[in-house]
């Protein structure tokens, strides 16, 4: 800037004015403007494939660009040691889908030539912003700023040889000299892409959903570190000094009509069921473990998705006199399980991905292509119903739901319509929370009225499985499994260390994978219904009779 102090104002004017032509011929031949190759002026082209050299050539300070006009962001550096720093505001623009062009050229050394670039870009009519990455002495925003009609963002690289005056360029700008100054990369590639986002609803509806991601993995950070510190509480649970785990129940009322892989059914009268939700942790058709918790966070899970799906299905839910209690109206249940997948994954013996994965195309009556990848997301929301067998479930189509005789054709049609509907409500308000709502089964019955009624559990984490919308993309990206909020990695612990199918005896689950899936069941919880989970009732028998109504 001392030579623009020293000239006077009319010097620094004659930069942005058009050079005459004595002085464009007078640059050096490396600079290359007026031939096609660009050799050290060239652009280093980062984002949607570079055009050819021939739609994208200088003449004089004129470039021309054929076809539709896309958004740019041209990212100056004053000098190659900016480079990463350009790059990393590069990487984040394509993350959204803008190009950005990287340039090299200094407004202290080589003033002329950046005069020339940036009436190019100013001639060329695409939507920009500019990025002006120098630091110390930083003419190059103010230049560029006072040259350009577009916005100017300044993101000096810090340095502390200076203690950090390096950076008082940057800030004190003269009037009439007004580039936004944004010290981090992302930051100056996240505002580029606002101001064109401006004019382009498709870019700002990237810049909408990039912001929602960071909202939401804040939000999930926040409620894993809080969940965090019930271990203690949840420990005590299991191993007895605070109460202990609900293996089983036996209320001493009504009729025990059955024990299930998790819920034990009581038999009130000939219209009413009493439902209680025990800790034990069911997968592979057997009974895993004991989970702390786990019967109240099932149990409560179910009975917020019930109030807030009742609209598309009538349920059975009636009351829930205890957080592992829920009385329900009494229907006779369809021998089917209506599974709905949103993605291809899994790792149990009717998972769509194991079957995929053993050649399986043709699979529950759905036709699928070739390529599939693990965790991929579907085109669209399938249905791949089990039987509710005792050996075990198996996969079936819906043709046969009702060619075996399982289902009349008119209910059939009715759960698989109920079930799609559920599935995208759950998916819905799942990503509003910041989830993925992957999978999940739902069942049905009818009552005493010919009602076809939602029954047992809807969107819990025994039944669904959630994975982190927030880290989804970029996990599949580096080819890692998403970060799960369900028992699928207790599932994966069983897979590897025996055959969970086939072996008589399987070795206890470790307790700290115990207390893990507690927790985790606690946090989904807590994120889906945004409440506070409440530890403090008992899970006894004797504390859930006496919270029934006499």
């Amino acid at each position: 800037m001392a030579a623009f102090v020293a000239t006077g104002c009319t010097a620094a004017r004659a930069l942005v004015a058009p050079p005459p032509r004595a002085a464009l011929d007078a640059r050096p031949a490396a600079s290359a403007f007026a031939g096609t190759p660009l050799r050290s002026a060239r652009a280093m082209v980062v984002g949607s494939a570079a055009p050819t050299l021939a739609a994208r050539s200088w003449h004089g300070a004129t470039m021309a660009v054929e076809g539709v006009k896309e958004p740019v962001v041209p990212v100056l550096m004053g000098s190659k040691a900016d480079l990463p720093r350009c790059r990393k505001i590069a990487d984040e623009l394509a993350a959204l889908g803008i190009r950005a062009e990287l340039h090299i050229s200094s407004a202290h050394k080589t003033p002329v030539r950046l005069m020339a670039m940036v009436r190019a870009y100013e001639a060329d009519g695409r939507p920009k912003v500019y990025v002006a990455v120098a630091g110390r002495s930083n003419a190059l925003s103010g230049m560029l700023d006072c040259a350009v009609k577009a916005p100017v963002i300044s993101c000096p690289p810090y340095s502390d040889a200076f203690g950090g005056a390096d950076l008082y360029s940057s800030i004190r700008m003269p009037s009439g000299v007004a580039p936004a100054l944004v010290l981090d990369p992302s930051g100056a590639a996240l505002l580029a892409a606002k101001i064109l986002g401006v004019t382009n609803r498709g870019l700002a509806a990237k810049v909408g959903a990039l912001q929602k991601a960071n909202r939401d993995r804040l939000y999930f950070d926040d409620a894993d570190a809080q969940s965090h510190m019930y271990l203690r509480t949840i420990a005590d649970r299991r191993t007895g000094v605070n109460g202990s785990c609900m293996l089983e129940s036996n209320l001493g009322v009504g009729r025990n009509v059955r024990s299930g892989k998790v819920r034990d059914v009581y038999e009130l009268d000939d219209e009413t069921l009493l439902l209680v939700t025990t800790d034990r942790q069911s997968a592979f058709d057997r009974v895993l473990a004991a989970v702390p918790y786990k019967g109240q966070v099932l149990n409560l899970t179910s009975a917020y998705w019930f109030s807030v799906t009742e609209d598309i299905i009538p349920n059975h839910m009636l009351s829930v006199p205890h957080p592992n209690a829920l009385i329900a109206r009494r229907c006779e249940p369809f021998p089917v399980e209506f599974v709905v997948r949103g993605y291809i994954t899994g790792s149990t013996e009717t998972s769509l991905w194991k079957n995929y994965a053993a050649g399986s195309r043709d699979y529950c009556g759905l036709s699928l292509p070739e390529g599939l990848v693990k965790n991929q997301k579907l085109d669209a929301n399938v249905l791949t119903p089990t039987t509710k067998d005792d050996a075990g479930d198996r996969p079936i189509s819906p043709a046969e739901i009702v060619s075996l005789g399982l289902m009349s054709q008119a209910d059939a049609d009715t759960c698989a319509e109920a079930a799609l509907a559920l599935f995208a409500r759950g998916q819905a308000l799942a990503a509003e929370r910041g989830l993925i709502l992957v999978d999940t089964k739902y069942e049905f019955g009818r009552d005493s009225d010919g009602t076809i009624r939602l029954i047992d559990e809807i969107h819990t984490p025994d039944s669904s499985r959630y994975w982190v919308a927030a880290s989804y993309a970029a996990r599949m990206a580096a080819g890692k499994e998403p970060e799960n909020v369900d028992k699928e990695f207790l599932r994966l612990w069983f897979a590897d260390a025996c055959d969970p199918y086939k072996d008589e005896v399987l070795p206890e689950a470790p307790a700290d994978l115990v207390d893990e899936l507690s927790r985790r069941y606690v946090m989904l919880y807590e994120i889906i219904t945004d409440k506070v989970f409440e530890f403090g009732r008992s899970a006894d028998s004797k504390t859930v009779r006496a919270s029934l109504p006499q």
